[in-house]
């Protein structure tokens, strides 16, 4: 199964360019454009390694290093333009496991990749998978893949599960279709709502009773939407 990397830069262009060669060199590519968007996605789908800039919008790359490894401990590579930021983030050793100066050769940066990848393996008995969620009558087990609700196996789509995680990660929060497409689809999407109304409406035909008249996913009109748990 390929490796996945998530690349966490608030360049599009360079997301694009950087996916495109690592999915070409055998890699599984996510993105995002900001930290936060970053570890909303990666709660959803941990990586196996994150590609991350220093200067983002919002948090920055330094906050973004330290949940990256409380949260995950997922191996972090800093690929930045900013040196000697850099020179004082290994002295002071906050835990990049590498990092890569822009511009950067892409052999140079596969060659690094692989060998963060190379030190961070532990056997698989030793990572344990995410935990199981349960809101109200709702049952999520990302490890195995399966949604129940009460007694019931729901069957849905990898994108259906993932959007379903997502809200179930935060019952009652309203979610925009933005951050919906930033946690579940990747930056590359963002722009792009009618991808997120077309899944939910899938959503809805699976886990609602009335799915003209629904209880669970709840759309607070103007803003995004939210989850409602119901009970048994």
């Amino acid at each position: 199964m390929p490796r996945n990397i998530l690349i966490v830069d608030d360049d599009a262009l360079m997301r694009r360019s950087l996916a495109f060669n690592l999915e070409h060199s055998g890699y599984h590519a996510s993105s995002a454009a900001s930290a936060e968007d970053a570890l909303a996605q990666a709660r959803l789908d941990p990586p196996d390694l994150v590609l991350l800039d220093i200067g983002l919008p919002g948090m920055d790359g330094l906050e973004a290093l330290r949940r990256f490894k409380e949260s995950l401990g997922v191996p972090v590579i800093f690929v930045t333009s900013r040196r000697r930021e850099l020179d004082e983030v290994l002295g002071l050793e906050l835990g990049a496991d590498d990092y890569v100066t822009k511009p950067f050769d892409l052999d140079v940066l596969l060659a690094r990749i692989k060998a963060v990848l190379r030190r961070a393996e532990r056997p698989a008995q030793a990572a344990p998978g995410p935990a199981p969620i349960q809101v109200g009558d709702l049952h999520i087990d990302p490890a195995a893949h399966t949604v129940h609700i009460g007694e019931r196996q729901v069957e849905l789509s990898p994108k259906e599960f993932d959007l379903l995680t997502a809200f179930a990660l935060q019952p009652g929060v309203v979610l925009s279709t933005e951050d919906l497409l930033a946690q579940v689809w990747g930056a590359e999407f963002l722009g792009q709502p009618q991808v997120v109304y077309v899944h939910i409406r899938w959503l809805r035909e699976k886990i609602e009773t009335n799915p003209d008249r629904p209880q669970r996913i709840i759309t607070v009109r103007g803003v995004g939407y939210k989850y409602l748990p119901v009970e048994a």
